[in-house]
């Protein structure tokens, strides 16, 4: 094995987990590269505890100090960045440069982390003769955090720095197929000044999400995955009465208009579809076609042929995830479906063993399809055909799920349109993954999300916080009203 077995990181030390341990494999050549513990309900009773102990002093820093904590977090990321992004390709499949983005993703997150204290001063008002109201936030306690394998350091990322500078402390709980990229920050955090406790590692699987739902100490729950265990989680969280936000899959739809520009739209589309090898739930899906748009699609079938396995397109997460994927396009293909670009016999010399799928194309898909209708989180692209916009509408309404929605054209009007009528929580025009960037906040609507609010930018304080009001009388001369 490249690295040692991981550890829990528990109240600022490393600590072996009560579980059995599980192989971590490279998707790049399916070779072993680390063991990680499969955890147990009393390793997140410790995590808890630690979590609990360390809240009284870290909540009590105020908000000015705790945020030197990430200044300091932020530079070691650009430190080390090559170093991490090597780690991130290696447990994930991603390209180095898919790699890197995450990385300065999450240096953004810690970014806006750091100018929390200018955005939240708190507010004050006269609000009847001598007498004032104060609004003040304060945080939750321990938290906890439940995160994907797609993005191993990005995702954790989207809360860590922003939950710890409000005040709160953490228990995070990655995806036990990459694993690695949790520990590293717990290292980087330490060396950045974080107190003992205030975050920790725990790894596993389902035994440890439970626990972490129904643990009495843990205030609140975001998790980021599927669908269906996203919504397992946010009902049993908060069945314990925490607050959750758990995000789930997608299905995004990316319309094109015959006015659309045909090389940026390829260019854009493939990007999307490709990107992480798919496996993302802001990549595109679905186009769309609507009317004559032949030319586009043609111009998407060249520039996908630029995208080669083991070069600029990653690995898929695990043998079994490329299966799957594989049986479902054959799926389509037997039921219809054509096969513009066929990726299913990937080869990357020097890594045999590797998860790869080349990129996917398939045209005349059925809306009722199950390709149509379901995730499919690997490079594959399907193209439904529709007379016009509004039929267009009714297909991306038809999903159960509300990521992302896109539309390509060079009309204004029709995006606009498109725009207000998608149902959607981001939107692109012309972009075919529209991830806002800080301060504004990721989430999407319908069976995309289940809670309220987003899980990062602004729209993440309120969820990470609670409010404080405190009406104040010291003039007895100021006389009294109704309202003092």
């Amino acid at each position: 094995m490249k690295y040692p077995p991981l550890k829990n990181y528990v109240d600022g030390k490393f600590v072996p987990g009560g579980g059995e341990m599980l192989d971590v494999f490279s998707p790049l050549n399916d070779e072993v590269i680390s063991q990680v513990p499969l955890s147990t309900s009393r390793d997140v009773d410790a995590a808890a505890s630690a979590a609990r102990k360390a809240f009284r002093e870290w909540s009590e820093w105020t908000i000015k100090e705790r945020v030197q904590v990430f200044y300091r977090y932020r530079s070691l990321l650009e430190d080390q960045k090559d170093d991490i992004a090597t780690l991130i390709s290696e447990e994930n499949g991603k390209t180095n440069e898919e790699a890197i983005a995450e990385i300065e993703k999450s240096m953004e997150v810690a970014e806006f982390a750091c100018s929390l204290p200018q955005i939240l001063g708190g507010e004050t008002l006269e609000v009847s003769r001598g007498v004032q109201c104060q609004v003040e936030r304060y945080p939750l306690g321990p938290v906890s955090s439940i995160t994907p394998f797609n993005f191993p350091v990005m995702v954790p990322n989207w809360t860590i720095p922003i939950t710890l500078a409000l005040g709160n402390t953490m228990v995070l709980k990655p995806s036990e197929q990459v694993p690695l990229g949790a520990n590293r920050i717990a290292m980087l955090l330490e060396e950045s000044g974080l107190p003992p406790g205030v975050f920790n590692v725990v790894h596993g699987d389902k035994e440890v999400v439970e626990a972490i739902c129904d643990h009495a100490a843990i205030e609140a729950v975001s998790f980021v995955g599927s669908t269906r265990v996203a919504e397992a989680v946010y009902r049993r969280a908060t069945s314990h009465l925490k607050r959750a936000l758990c995000m789930g899959g997608a299905k995004n739809h990316l319309i094109v208009m015959p006015d659309a520009d045909p090389a940026m739209t390829a260019e854009n589309v493939v990007a999307s579809f490709t990107g992480c090898a798919g496996q993302r739930c802001m990549a595109a899906a679905t186009v769309v076609a609507v009317g004559a748009v032949d030319h586009v699609v043609e111009r998407i079938c060249s520039e996908a042929q630029k995208v080669v396995p083991g070069e600029n397109l990653g690995a898929i997460i695990s043998r079994a995830a490329k299966e799957r994927i594989e049986r479902m396009i054959a799926a389509a293909i037997q039921d219809g479906a054509q096969a513009l670009l066929d990726g299913r016999r990937a080869e990357v010399k020097g890594n045999a063993n590797g998860f790869y799928l080349g990129p996917t194309i398939l045209d005349q898909v059925r809306p009722d399809m199950e390709i149509a209708r379901e995730e499919v989180f690997g490079p594959v692209l399907v193209i439904l055909r529709v007379k016009d916009l509004e039929e267009a509408i009714e297909i991306e309404h038809a999903s159960p799920f509300g990521n992302a929605a896109a539309i390509y054209t060079s009309s204004g009007g029709l995006a606009r349109y498109f725009g207000q009528r998608a149902s959607a929580g981001m939107i692109g025009i012309n972009i075919g993954v529209p991830v806002p960037r800080e301060p504004f906040s990721f989430g999407g609507w319908n069976r995309s999300r289940f809670g309220v609010g987003d899980i990062t930018g602004r729209s993440s304080v309120e969820f990470w916080t609670k409010l404080k009001k405190t009406t104040t009388k010291w003039s007895a001369e100021a006389g009294v009203n109704w309202m003092s």
